[in-house]
């Protein structure tokens, strides 16, 4: 749902009741995530999506119907899965499953889920928790964590919401997703309730460090993954701009002097991703001894692999250990043969989403590797127990 926020904002700003599909679970080849949703407003309009297409007509009328329910409506648990004993049932074709919450959210009604909405859109760090399994009652409850823990909403009892603000704000803190159980008395056993956490967070970061012409495809690059893309160079008449436009800001620093400054800022998190491009060593050396000792997602550096082999004599000289040095991503990028700047980007920006996947980086003809690497819970069936 905080997928599509930016729309769904708007529609509680006016006060619109509309109803929204979420998934909130998945198995197999399933082609969306958990939190993907579709939402249908009462003149109709659609935005997002569940499915890529393959149940999105089905969804939507489940979304009318909750809508015209009115006051009354209550919440939906949907399954989709593939049936081939029906050429024309619907379902899904990749052969995967998913189940689908649909409510109807009545602004006025459900203050914590329109401020959550409000949150996502401007770009604060918030989360949703929603009962996706349990007693009938509480299905779709919902509360709104924020980043140090405080909660709006409620579940239904005050030790639930407790227990679910903690499961949340754990997961708003790594930036992500999922599913989680709980026990319906808000303990950590018992009845078992499944709650979905959609988390919404600022874009992650992506440092280019190097205002050279493979920079600046990187940069658009960069843009169209999601990042917030820094350009930093010691070199103003380089790094302007005019030259790299497509950045969300351009730095004149020394690198290392500016990765200092970002990391005691708490600037950097987890999710940072820096690519050093410079290629020469006053520069590389002292910026990749600072960031391979930081808990960044990906460090990677551009070079010939003799540049490759001196740089990291040099860096052990500095101190880096051979646990340190295994966190470097050098040279640069997967094995596309690239040559131009653009394709180099390709294969940079390919190197980092194996990486932050768990991906291989082979080819998918002949593997046997999962397409999809969900990480969600598998589905269940209503009313079995939580995995």
């Amino acid at each position: 749902m905080l997928d599509i926020a930016d729309d769904l904002h708007r529609w509680c700003a006016q006060g619109r009741p509309f109803a929204v599909a979420t998934v909130v679970a998945t198995g197999g080849s399933a082609p969306r995530r958990p939190g993907a949703a579709l939402a249908v407003d009462a003149d109709g309009a659609a935005v997002g999506s569940v499915s890529g297409g393959c149940v999105e007509g089905a969804v939507y009328e489940l979304c009318q119907e909750v809508l015209a329910a009115g006051d009354a409506a209550r919440p939906v648990l949907q399954h989709f899965g593939y049936s081939d004993a029906d050429a024309f049932a619907v379902g899904l074709t990749c052969g995967g499953e998913i189940d689908i919450l649909v409510q109807r959210i009545d602004p006025a009604a459900r203050p914590e889920i329109a401020a959550a909405l409000a949150a996502a859109a401007s770009g604060e760090a918030a989360a949703v928790a929603r009962i996706t399994a349990g007693p009938a009652e509480l299905l779709g409850r919902a509360l709104l964590v924020r980043p140090d823990g405080s909660y709006e909403g409620t579940l239904g009892d005050p030790v639930r919401d407790a227990t679910a603000a903690a499961e949340a704000r754990a997961l708003l803190a790594a930036g992500r997703t999922a599913g989680t159980g709980i026990g319906a008395d808000g303990s950590r056993c018992g009845e078992p309730l499944t709650l979905l956490v959609e988390s919404s967070v600022p874009a992650p970061r992506m440092l280019v460090f190097g205002a050279i012409d493979f920079a600046a495809a990187l940069v658009r690059t960069g843009a169209f993954l999601g990042y917030r893309v820094t350009l930093c160079d010691a070199r103003p008449v380089f790094a302007t701009p005019r030259r790299f436009p497509e950045a969300d800001e351009v730095v004149v620093d020394w690198p290392h002097r500016y990765l200092d400054a970002e990391a005691d800022a708490g600037r950097l998190d987890a999710r940072t991703v820096v690519c050093v491009l410079t290629h020469d060593a006053k520069f590389d050396v002292p910026l990749l001894e600072r960031a391979l000792r930081m808990p960044l997602a990906y460090v990677g550096a551009m070079g010939s692999r003799r540049t490759h082999l001196d740089r990291l004599g040099r860096l052990r000289d500095v101190g880096l250990t051979e646990l340190d040095l295994a966190r470097l991503h050098s040279p640069i990028g997967l094995d596309l043969g690239a040559r131009t700047p653009e394709e180099t980007a390709l294969s940079i920006a390919a190197e980092i989403v194996a990486h932050r996947n768990g991906g291989t980086g082979v080819p998918l003809t002949g593997a046997h590797t999962p397409i999809h690497r969900d990480q969600s819970p598998p589905v269940r069936r209503f009313g079995s127990p939580a995995a």
